[in-house]
């Protein structure tokens, strides 16, 4: 099985440099190489709705969204 090569992995300080959100600088969470998409922390918040369960109330939160991976550059 061969590994698809990036050039950022989970925990390398990344800026964004195209899109809505360009300029925002964060921390690499995850990196899936197969749809060549990263999540950066507080790059690209989205609501999200979700179902109440016994454990945690339902509603609308805010997570971070995944953006390509050509448009992030690593920082320092």
């Amino acid at each position: 099985m061969s590994r698809i090569k990036t050039h950022v992995k989970k925990g390398d300080q990344v800026e964004i440099i195209t899109g809505n959100h360009k300029g925002k600088q964060g921390t690499v969470l995850l990196v899936d190489a197969t749809k060549g998409r990263v999540i950066v922390e507080g790059g690209r918040p989205i609501k999200k709705a979700s179902k109440a369960t016994e454990t945690e109330p339902g509603g609308i939160k805010t997570i971070d969204g995944s953006v390509h991976i050509s448009n992030v550059k690593k920082v320092g």
